[in-house]
Formats: structure tokens, C-alpha cells, sequence
């Protein structure tokens, strides 16, 4: 996800800096390279020695007259982003008033003259993140364009946030924006129809190629509806939804003023009359299917236009049988493409899909796209971007 990003990471006095190290590791698993500053009173917390490390690279630790602040953040500098993680409510004040007496806070003046994206991930006790002037000073400075991070209010502190939320924003502020302004409507995961009070009707998808699309969108500026049974994420307004009835509904509503919409749900094909109280165990039962709404179909039928993505798994294991069935969905209802994968890659972290765009009537036209879900996401949204500015 930041494969090739040279990231320079600022670390202030905030108790938090002891997760640097992980979050320098993380970084570098997601391909970027990195390079540490560190304030005076971070020095306390974590010793330069965990981020040389870490990051595998000297850590500057003052500003010499190698200045250090140029060659890492300036205009023909090293970094293609600053991070700033954790940043205390002091180092923000100093960001918003050019206050330049530390290693992190120079390098930050010099960012913003330089047009270098700068991300910030606060991290302190509530009262202070609550402070009139802090709040002001946060509001300041995301007028110039820097990216916080929020973070996670618990037990009366001001956490910083997870290395996910601080990967995507670091992914936002490297990738072009070619989703911006657009919002996008994205359905991912199973459905569940309810049996009793306690027994669900399901499927095994995990929903890790819904939170995957989203996820990609929104790093190229998309504004994200995730219409899912599954963990509310940082990056994606989140509907949870249960059943496909309630996936149809919550879906029609978002797509009243989408842009596109990603149907990536295995949304289950049959429902039953709900018991009011749970059914007694250690007898034979039969229960009576009743298909479930066609989520694509009624879409495309209250949004005529609204360009479509739908999502096709077979278990043939034969690609010509998986594309036939990718084209019989993509002609019926207009779909702008169809992603046509194994239905073996259900709950998996790595995929191998077919991309069926229109006209497209052979395998040999298609995209392949195998390895991780979100290089599949990756390329759903180059698709998208292309079709939208079209």
C-alpha cells in the first residue's frame, strides 16, 4: 500500500512514542521506506537506538549544519511525507505558530513551505485534546492541507490512532486523487437470515474484498459508504446491515446520490420465516427457502444509470464456465464489469478474479488479477476512477 513511499517519521514526547518501533516495522511491511526525527523529550520515552532499528537508518536527533530538516523535508528533499506520530498538544500549537526548536517541529515548517504532505496522529490525555486553543490549533493547521489522524478516545486519553488508520492517511496523502468528490456505494461480506432468535442462514464470506474496495477508494479520495455485517473501519461511513432485505434497503437509500456503486456482498439467495422463539434441538426439521431479493436487479431498476459493479463466484473451478455465468450477470443487468472469482477464495486473504468488462466475451480478454484482496480493491478502483472521469 506504500510500496516505494519514503516517509519521514516525526516522534514527539508523547507516551505513545513506544509504539513507533511497531508502527516504523509496519510501515516498512507496506513498503515504504523510513527515516526518524525524534523531539528532545521523546528521548525519554524511547531511546534512538529502537528507531535506528526500527527504520534501519540514522535517526536525527538535532538539527546540525548538515541541516538535516532540508534534506529530508525540503523542496528537492527525501521524503514524500512527513509523519508525525504520536504529536503532543504542545508539538501542534508549535506546527500552527512556526515554531521551529525541535528536530520534528523544524522539519514541519519546512514541509508546508515545501509543499511536502504532512500527516499528524495526535496522541495525549483527553482534557487536552479538548482544549480551546489545541482545537483551534488542529482546525489551523487542516486548513493548510495536513491530514490528522483522529484518535481513539478511551479510559480518558486521546490514543493515537491504529498503524492501519495512520497507513491510510499516509496512502491518501501519496496517491492521487482520482476518486475525489466522488461518492461511491460499497456492499461486502455475508448476509445472515435469522431461523430462530439464535440460528442464522449465512455463508462463508468474510467481507475482507468489500473492506478492501472501500478501503482503496477512499485512499483515493472517494467518499465511502460500506454497506456490511461486519466492524465499524476508519476509513468508510458504515451501514451494518443483517439480512439481504436490509442490505436492499440500505443500499437503494445510499445510491440516491452515488456516484457508482461496488456490489462485493454474497448476499445469501434464500431467507425463511423467522421462528418467534428458538426451535427445540434433536428432531428433524424442514424449513421452506424463499428466495431473497436480487440486490443488483432492483438496483439497477430504481437507478437506471448509475454505473454498476457486480461481483460473480462460481464453483466450477473452469474459467470459461465462470466467464459465462460473468457475462449472463453483466448483460442482464448493465453492469459496467464483473469481478469473477472462485467461490474457494471466500474467507481467504489472496484472490484470483477475472475482470469481465463489456464486450468482453473471451478469457483471454480479461484481466486476471491474483494475490492479495487489496490488489484486487487496487484495481477495481483504477477501473472506477477511469470510468467516472470518462
Amino acid at each position: 500500500m506504500l510500496d516505494g513511499v519514503n516517509v519521514a517519521l516525526g516522534v514527539t514526547g508523547s507516551i505513545a512514542a513506544v509504539k513507533t518501533v511497531e508502527l516504523a516495522h509496519e510501515l516498512r511491511r507496506q513498503g515504504a521506506s523510513v527515516r526518524a526525527l525524534m523531539s528532545d523529550s521523546a528521548h525519554g520515552i524511547i531511546h534512538p537506538w529502537a528507531l535506528e532499528f526500527a527504520t534501519e537508518r540514522d535517526v536525527v536527533t538535532e538539527i546540525t549544519g548538515r541541516v538535516e530538516h532540508v534534506d529530508l523535508c525540503g523542496r528537492d528533499g527525501w521524503a514524500d511525507v512527513l509523519l508525525i506520530a504520536p504529536a503532543t498538544a504542545n508539538t501542534v500549537g508549535k506546527v500552527a505558530g512556526a515554531v521551529d526548536d525541535t528536530p520534528v517541529t523544524t522539519a514541519a515548517t519546512t514541509a508546508l513551505g515545501a509543499d511536502v504532505p504532512v500527516v499528524i496522529a495526535p496522541a495525549m490525555h483527553e482534557p487536552m485534546y479538548d482544549h480551546p486553543g489545541v482545537l483551534d490549533a488542529i482546525d489551523r493547521v487542516e486548513s493548510w492541507g495536513v491530514e490528522f489522524v483522529d484518535p481513539r478516545i478511551e479510559e480518558g486519553k486521546a490514543k493515537i490512532a491504529t498503524a492501519e488508520a495512520m497507513v491510510t492517511a499516509l496512502a491518501r496523502a501519496t496517491t492521487p486523487q482520482d476518486l475525489a468528490d466522488r461518492h461511491l456505494v460499497v456492499t461486502g461480506g455475508a448476509t445472515s437470515e435469522a431461523i430462530d432468535p439464535i440460528r442464522v442462514l449465512t455463508n462463508r464470506a468474510s467481507g475482507r474484498t468489500g473492506r478492501a474496495v472501500a478501503r482503496v477508494c477512499a485512499i483515493r479520495g472517494a467518499d465511502v459508504t460500506l454497506i456490511h455485517d461486519g466492524p465499524d473501519v476508519h476509513y468508510a461511513d458504515v451501514v451494518e446491515i443483517e439480512s439481504a432485505a436490509e442490505m436492499l434497503a440500505a443500499a437503494d437509500a445510499a445510491c440516491e446520490d452515488a456516484d457508482a456503486m461496488v456490489s462485493a456482498a454474497a448476499i445469501g439467495d434464500y431467507t425463511v420465516q423467522e421462528a418467534s422463539a428458538k426451535l427445540r434441538s434433536g428432531e428433524a426439521r424442514t424449513l421452506e427457502l424463499e428466495p431473497t431479493p436480487k440486490v443488483l436487479d432492483s438496483i439497477r431498476q430504481g437507478h437506471p444509470d448509475l454505473p454498476l459493479v457486480g461481483f460473480k463466484a462460481e464453483t466450477t473451478g473452469d474459467d470459461d464456465a465462470l466467464l459465462e455465468q460473468a457475462v449472463a450477470l453483466r448483460d442482464r443487468i448493465d453492469l459496467s464489469f464483473v469481478v469473477a472469482n472462485d467461490a474457494t477464495v471466500m474467507g481467504e486473504t489472496d484472490t484470483r478474479a477475472l475482470l469481465v468488462d463489456r464486450g468482453v466475451e473471451s478469457v483471454a480478454d480479461c484481466e486476471v488479477v491474483e494475490g492479495p484482496k487489496p490488489l484486487l480493491g487496487d484495481r477495481i478502483a483504477s477501473r472506477l476512477a477511469r470510468l467516472l472521469g470518462e
